[in-house]
């Protein structure tokens, strides 16, 4: 499937029931750690520790996100069990400091041709994607695999990405980024799969209107509006619909939608015809507003949503067409336009 990209997102199904957790950062020697940042993933909401290495967070009480305890320097904490918690004590360790050995790359491409194609399927080639910067391009490094045809990214500091046509700061650790490739080469339309995860902060820079005007545009066709479509079964001819093949279908003939708690569990109708070799359960095409048209496929027959559209099985999840176009450069907060 060509130009596919799976975006990741860390994703857990803990209900939480308090509205407001504190806590304390200490290192190894139990001394109180300053400025540690303290988010839940993929939304604004976060704060960092005072000088005392205290911290306290307001959130809603259907909030499924993981709670990222990071600081540089040290290991980044990633807090999924909080139940019946609302006051945390952390230990945060050093990371081991290993000297990078330099690399003489004889795959014949410039690290500027790598960093453009890091730009291309990271941030992304829209609009807002183009406009989007990371200030620390210096702390990326690259290692391109000619055997496999594939490029893999690292850094050991959070990206630092400016967004000022969306009004956000985003703190941005990256987890794993690898792109496959055709053939060797390093250009996008060579692209055969892209996956990136990492968790995110976003701090807000600007609300203006017509900043907030771009970010309805940036939401309306989003995989974010997909997922909050797919849950509240908000299906209609001015948001999504769901063909198969050539023929308008009924997402209730395809989707079961389920409460657990806090979350939707979704279980996809396994399609047998046709998709059996290729170990695709089912495959689909979107079509948003009547104009933008798009592919999903989804291996796996299960996955759950939280309010904020945040889903989990992400990598079993694969978008293709337009609604790829959206990468980080496009990307909103979790709760985005939820009270």
């Amino acid at each position: 499937m060509k130009n596919s990209i799976i975006i990741c997102v860390i994703f857990y199904f803990q209900s939480l029931n308090a509205q407001k957790i504190f806590g304390k950062i200490v290192n190894e020697q139990k001394a109180s750690l300053t400025g540690v940042n303290v988010y839940f993933d993929g939304t604004t909401i976060g704060t960092i520790t005072d000088f005392n290495g205290n911290f306290s967070l307001n959130y809603g009480s259907k909030l499924n996100a993981v709670l990222v305890v990071s600081s540089v320097g040290f290991q980044t904490e990633f807090i999924t069990d909080k139940s019946n918690k609302t006051e945390l004590y952390i230990v945060l360790y050093p990371v081991a400091q290993i000297l990078k050995e330099v690399i003489v790359s004889r795959d014949g491409f410039s690290r500027q041709e790598k960093i453009k194609l890091f730009r291309e399927q990271f941030l992304g080639t829209t609009t807002f994607g183009k406009k989007a910067t990371i200030e620390n391009e210096d702390d990326i490094y690259f290692e391109y695999n000619k055997k496999s045809n594939t490029l893999t990214a690292f850094s050991e500091k959070p990206l630092i990405i400016n967004n000022n046509a969306l009004g956000y700061t985003i703190n941005y650790e990256l987890l794993n980024f690898i792109t496959h490739f055709y053939k060797l080469s390093i250009r996008s339309s060579d692209v055969k799969k892209s996956y990136y995860a990492g968790v995110s902060r976003f701090e807000e820079t600007d609300n203006s209107s017509k900043t907030l005007k771009r970010r309805v545009n940036s939401y309306q066709g989003s995989q974010l509006q997909f997922f909050r479509t797919l849950a509240g079964n908000l299906w209609n001819k001015d948001n999504f619909l769901l063909f198969k093949g050539s023929f308008q279908a009924n997402p209730k003939d395809f989707f079961t939608i389920t409460d657990t708690l806090d979350l939707k569990k979704i279980t996809v109708a396994k399609q047998i015809k046709g998709l059996d070799k290729m170990k695709f359960v089912a495959e689909f095409t979107l079509l948003y507003k009547k104009a933008d048209q798009s592919r999903i496929i989804f291996e796996t027959t299960n996955f759950y949503i939280d309010q904020f559209g945040n889903n989990s099985n992400s990598e079993n999840i694969l978008f293709s067409g337009k609604i790829i176009e959206q990468k980080v450069g496009d990307m909103l907060p979790l709760n985005y336009g939820i009270n």
